[in-house]
């Protein structure tokens, strides 16, 4: 099922309610997305939490690094009546792919394999101030540090998106693992990790301290064949 809420999982802070609690529209309103600049296929899967490989299959996308601005994006199949295929839109002349690295990720580095033996680990060092709970919409953990923290990658992987774009997130970085997993890190002070870079488990990819409400926390999410699970069921008991 796609649906946007899940764009603000992460909270905005204002006067009225946190639209991390807001009620989610209906899923099948929002059957297709229009690309603006900033996105890329990466983010836009993580946005309808499903995965990219999947849109770029729905709509015939042969590189996940190719969208343009004016794209209509299907979510679900299906094909729109008013575009000239499911997949996209002409783009105007003045128009040019989303994706400001593009080179970095059409070589399609190899991802480190994960060997049986491989475990999460915890990305910053905290307490838990709130946890998974997928009925309020609240998709990931945050945990409590200092503003400053040093943010490491839970896993080794490669680093698909490092950016602003994502509203709800603030400065945000998403790391692929494997096929399967993702993991992200949500308002950050400072991102050192680029998009297309090759990361250990353990480096660090970023600071806490983007939360102007709450300058201590890290919010973090893993993310499995495009879903949001729990973390706590993935890293070590502390």
């Amino acid at each position: 099922m796609f649906w946007c809420a899940s764009l603000f999982l992460a909270g905005c802070h204002s006067s009225s309610a946190p639209v991390a609690y807001r009620p989610q529209p209906l899923a099948e309103k929002i059957n297709y997305h229009i690309v603006s600049s900033g996105e890329t296929l990466f983010s836009i899967a993580w946005r309808y939490e499903t995965d990219a490989k999947k849109l770029a299959s729905i709509n015939g996308i042969r590189s996940v690094d190719k969208i343009y601005i004016g794209q209509k994006i299907s979510l679900d199949g299906g094909r729109d009546p008013a575009s000239k295929s499911s997949s996209w839109v002409e783009p105007r002349k003045t128009t040019h792919p989303t994706v400001s690295n593009t080179q970095k990720l059409k070589n399609d580095k190899p991802l480190p394999l994960l060997s049986l033996s491989w475990r999460w680990d915890w990305p910053t060092k905290g307490k838990i101030s709130k946890k998974f709970n997928s009925s309020k919409l609240f998709k990931g953990i945050d945990i409590e540090s200092y503003p400053g923290a040093s943010v490491a990658a839970a896993a080794p992987g490669l680093v698909i998106y490092a950016g602003s774009g994502l509203r709800g997130y603030g400065k945000l970085i998403i790391i692929k693992h494997s096929g399967t997993f993702l993991s992200a890190y949500a308002h950050n002070k400072k991102i050192f990790a680029k998009e297309g870079q090759l990361v250990k488990a353990g480096q660090k990819i970023s600071e806490v301290g983007g939360d102007l409400v709450q300058p201590k926390r890290l919010y973090f999410e893993i993310r499995k064949n495009g879903k949001p699970v729990d973390p706590l069921r993935y890293l070590p008991k502390i």
